[in-house]
């Protein structure tokens, strides 16, 4: 496959991105506006990863930082300044870009640099879902002996003294850390360019696929917004598996920007007269009802949909009063990297937002 993105292609991207951030990916107002601009400033072009020459090296692109951050400041030149920092660091043919997980911004990581760099994206995301850290988007490599990450960070406001270019060479947990305190140092948001592997690495432990997995969902959003029953019932029909777990109203939301993270949790009031909590880190954790039933544990795809835009919601922007529609699709119906199997690392979920995950 080597497909050019269009205006259409490129919205039914960013919507089904939103639809698989479960409350996370950043914001798709952004995403529909940095997927126009790439393809005003040039070809985005998303190729399968056999198209990469074995002689070449893939590439992570990404945003790291807290969604709610008041003062996150993040441009177009940054991704550029970070992808370039990263080639001139890395030393190495790159052949390919892949956005470390889906979203409604995230979606299209990389798709600005691919434009002016004339880097092809790769349909193989390092996450088909969005996640907090750095370390679940890194395909694996935690557990590859003497791996060294190579990750390039920027962003901040330079008017404020927030601006931030960031090289970090180690061990990947240490790496990511330091990339996520660089966050917290900008303001809130940085663009990352990180850990280049080879298309055969990509290839058994990334999302293959779960870009197209996206823009079809997004499809569906876009023919069908104006029916949130039908959209729904269609976008589970075509991953095979989930459930409705009911409407209701936002009651109440606890956030605190934290480390760099978004942490807290939303009650939502179902029509059914249950009410429900959903724990959130970045992206929704879990959800339960006042009964202790749990319906869905990350890295289950948790979603809440605004039933008066048709649109998926993040845990950013979810408010008192907003009437919603759950629903959980089983992770066994969502294309998963390496980084969100490891039990090890999903434990760190359970320290966060203090629910038990396994």
């Amino acid at each position: 496959m080597k497909l050019k993105v269009d205006e259409k292609l490129a919205e039914a991207a960013v919507l089904g991105g939103a639809f698989f951030g479960g409350g996370g990916g950043g914001d798709l107002r952004l995403g529909l506006k940095h997927a126009k601009l790439a393809i005003e400033l040039g070809e985005v072009v998303i190729v399968d990863v056999d198209h990469v020459p074995k002689d070449k090296y893939i590439a992570t692109a990404s945003m790291v930082g807290a969604p709610a951050a008041k003062e996150g400041y993040l441009l177009p030149v940054h991704a550029i300044k970070s992808t370039e920092l990263f080639m001139d660091v890395a030393k190495v043919p790159l052949g390919g870009l892949i956005s470390s997980e889906n979203g409604g911004y995230s979606t299209i990581n990389g798709w600005i640099q691919s434009a002016v760099l004339e880097i092809p994206i790769v349909d193989a995301p390092a996450d088909g879902r969005a996640h907090p850290t750095g370390v679940m988007g890194a395909i694996g490599l935690h557990k590859v002996p003497d791996y060294v990450s190579i990750q390039t960070a920027v962003g901040g406001n330079k008017e404020k003294g927030r601006y931030v270019e960031v090289i970090v060479k180690g061990p990947l947990e240490k790496a990511a850390r330091m990339i996520r305190e660089a966050a917290v140092q900008a303001g809130g948001l940085v663009a990352v360019t990180r850990n280049p592997v080879t298309p055969e690495y990509v290839k058994e432990n990334a999302a293959v696929g779960a870009i197209s997995q996206a823009t079809e969902v997004g499809k569906i959003i876009q023919e069908n917004r104006s029916d949130v029953d039908q959209m729904v019932e269609k976008i589970l029909g075509y991953l095979g598996g989930g459930d409705v777990i009911s409407k209701g109203e936002v009651e109440q939301v606890t956030l605190e920007t934290k480390g760099g993270f978004d942490i807290g949790k939303v009650i939502v009031k179902g029509r059914n007269g249950t009410r429900y909590e959903v724990t959130f880190w970045n992206e929704f954790m879990t959800i339960e009802d006042s009964k202790g039933k749990r319906y869905g544990t990350f890295p289950d795809l948790i979603v809440m949909i605004d039933l008066q835009t048709g649109l998926p919601l993040t845990s950013a922007e979810v408010k008192r009063g907003d009437n919603v529609l759950l629903l959980v699709v089983p992770k066994e119906h969502i294309i998963l990297g390496a980084g969100v199997k490891d039990p090890e690392v999903l434990r760190q979920v359970e320290e966060v937002i203090g629910k038990k995950i396994l």
